[in-house]
C-alpha cells in the first residue's frame, strides 16, 4: 500500500491536508499520483486567490489524463509551489514533500472535522473507493 503519513488529513479526492497554526499545506496522496501516472504539468491558483472546500483550484495534467484538485479547506491562497513549474514531476516522486501545491491560510477551523484520518483515508482506498 502506498505511504499515507499519519499526521495529515484526507479528503474522499485523495488530497491531502498538513496543518501548521492557521494555515494548511495541500497536495494529492501518494495514491493518487500512483493512480494518475507520470505528471507533466500542474496548474495552480495565485497567491491571494480564495479556495472553496469541495471546489475545484487547479489540474494535474499526466501522460494520459488530466485531474481536477479539489480544496480540503476553504481559504485565501497565501503560498503556491513555484517549483511545480518546472519540476510537475515533484509530485510523483515527492506527494508529500516537494510535491505540495499550495499553502492556504485557513478560513474555518470546522471545516477540519470533516476531514479523515490516515485510519480512514487507508481504509477507503483499501475498500476501493
Amino acid at each position: 500500500m502506498s505511504d499515507i503519513p499519519e499526521e495529515l488529513m484526507y479528503t474522499q479526492d485523495h488530497e491531502w491536508l498538513k496543518v501548521d497554526g492557521d494555515t494548511g499545506f495541500v497536495g494529492i496522496t501518494d495514491f493518487a499520483q500512483g493512480e494518475l501516472g507520470d505528471i507533466v504539468f500542474v496548474e495552480l491558483p495565485g497567491v491571494g486567490d480564495s479556495i472553496s472546500k469541495g471546489h475545484t483550484f487547479g489540474t494535474v495534467e499526466a501522460v494520459k489524463t488530466v485531474a481536477d484538485l479539489y480544496a480540503p479547506v476553504s481559504g485565501e491562497v497565501v503560498g503556491v509551489n513555484e517549483g511545480l513549474a518546472e519540476n510537475a514531476e515533484a509530485v510523483n516522486s515527492d506527494a508529500y514533500g516537494d510535491g505540495w501545491m499550495v499553502e492556504v491560510r485557513l478560513a474555518d477551523l470546522g471545516e477540519l472535522d470533516d476531514l479523515m484520518s490516515a485510519e480512514a483515508y487507508k481504509k477507503m482506498i483499501a475498500d476501493g473507493s
